[in-house]
């Protein structure tokens, strides 16, 4: 984004202790040290009344859901596209590629159709949540072909991913949120 950022970010170490206890909970090492989204949790400290709290059920639900990891992965990556938010993009490649989403896969997810390089889970997830990022719903199509595949407990596991997601993405483009400088060598959602 070459856009300068409409707010500088507060600085993490300045996190109640209690936050960076929940973040040391994210699964995988992607989100952490050298690949730490330190920007946007800058600008969400702004409000720090609601932080913490949105922190801790940020991170429960990646633990808890009935998706795994890459599943959770892929339709970050995918969400990272439709929204056009390349900060998101970049964060989750290093954490997609720690779960076992290969360079093509990653290709894959920047096309405007879902390709069938994808088990047919992912598939379904990836379709999902392209009508939910596109449509703001699921057809009564889709519903029915996926219902067999994913259970109630994961398609609001989806909704819930694909929310907060929105979120992320929603404020760093809104807030012009700057790619840390460690994140650079990642490619880029335009590369």
């Amino acid at each position: 984004m070459k856009e300068m950022p409409r707010a500088t970010p507060l600085n993490v170490d300045d996190m109640k202790p209690e936050w960076k206890e929940i973040l040391k909970r994210i699964p995988g090492d992607g989100l952490k040290g050298k690949y730490a989204p330190v920007n946007v949790l800058g600008c969400l400290m702004f409000n720090p009344d609601t932080l913490g709290q949105f922190l801790d059920y940020w991170v429960t639900s990646k633990l808890k859901m009935g998706l795994t990891v890459r599943e959770q992965e892929l339709v970050i990556l995918r969400m990272a596209f439709l929204y056009d938010c390349d900060y998101v993009w970049r964060h989750h490649v290093p954490v997609g590629t720690e779960f076992g989403i290969n360079k093509d896969e990653l290709k894959a997810l920047k096309t405007k159709d879902v390709p069938a390089v994808f088990n047919e889970r992912e598939s379904a997830l990836l379709t999902l949540t392209d009508e939910m990022m596109n449509q703001r719903d699921v057809s009564r199509a889709s519903w029915d072909k996926y219902k067999p595949i994913l259970s109630d407990m994961e398609m609001v596991d989806l909704i819930s991913l694909v929310s907060q997601y929105v979120l992320y993405a929603l404020t760093n483009n809104v807030m012009r949120t700057q790619i840390e400088d460690n994140l650079k060598d990642i490619d880029s959602l335009y590369d």
